[in-house]
């Protein structure tokens, strides 16, 4: 894992370089020069015996923190952190006006049964509720969802394998960067949307929110074979820390893992409070 601060950014990190890709592994411990906290972030995944990636940018002093930058190059299935464009991209086109307003359950068996119940989009992405996203791309179209998938310059931009299918087992694909910089341009409001559109989705992406911080993130799971992400950033002090994190899924693992080990490194760099 490696700190690197870059000199200057082009745009919203398009072209990002991420140092040590491809080469041998170098320290395997850093520190933020925010709080100088060090920890060892690859051995909260050794430990577990998981593979995965965790990278966090730090958009105040431009300096990334990446553990294994090969798989944070490595493009997987967004899953439910398609999400998060989905929500933009229905309330851009008017789909959904309102975020609290209700739809009602289509009956369709897909996504964890506890969500097969009336939603809002507040309550859909909070409970990934993967019926109601499925009929908000459809209702979109294939038109209007692939312009606004090429106005967002999201992943690989390709929406192949079925309407309501392309982000869970299509042919949409995403990197840990390329997560990244789609947050931090998400974080700028620094997206070809309107500010309405945008403001909607960063509350109903707020996962927790304290005195000290307000954390924003989504979860994702699926593919052949299962990997896991949670995605967003953290605000404290008037600063921001986006990250992305994705693991090998392997049978027996909780579904709150992936949250909870993001929290973990997050408090072990002092970024967060003790829980």
């Amino acid at each position: 894992m490696i700190l690197k601060r870059r000199e200057a950014l082009q745009g919203a990190l398009a072209g990002l370089l991420w140092p040590g890709a491809g080469t041998a592994a170098a320290a395997e411990s850093t520190s933020t020069p925010t709080t100088g906290a060090a920890i060892d972030i690859g051995e909260r995944f050794r430990s577990r015996d998981i593979a995965a990636t965790f990278a966090l940018y730090a958009t105040h002093d431009d300096t990334l923190l990446v553990h294994d930058f090969k798989r944070a190059e490595q493009a997987f299935l967004p899953c439910s952190t398609f999400k998060i464009p989905n929500s933009l991209i229905a309330i851009e086109t008017g789909i959904i006006k309102d975020p609290d307003e209700v739809w009602k359950y289509d009956g369709a068996k897909t996504g964890p049964e506890t969500t097969w119940h009336d939603q809002s989009l507040r309550t859909g992405i909070q409970e990934s509720a993967v019926w109601m996203y499925q009929e908000i791309a459809r209702r979109v179209g294939e038109k209007r969802m692939q312009e606004s998938i090429d106005r967002l310059g999201y992943g690989n931009r390709d929406i192949g394998g079925g309407l309501d299918q392309f982000w869970l087992t299509g042919n949409l694909r995403i990197t840990a960067r390329q997560q990244i910089e789609f947050l931090h341009r998400l974080y700028r409001e620094d997206l070809p949307f309107s500010p309405r559109t945008i403001a909607i989705v960063k509350d109903i992406l707020i996962h927790e929110k304290t005195a000290a911080h307000v954390l924003r993130g989504k979860t994702g799971l699926g593919g052949e074979p299962w990997r896991g992400w949670f995605v967003g950033w953290l605000e404290r002090s008037g600063r921001a820390w986006i990250f992305a994190m994705n693991l090998d899924w392997k049978e027996g693992m909780r579904f709150p893992l992936r949250k909870e080990l993001t929290l973990e490194i997050l408090r072990g760099l002092g970024l967060m409070e003790a829980a």
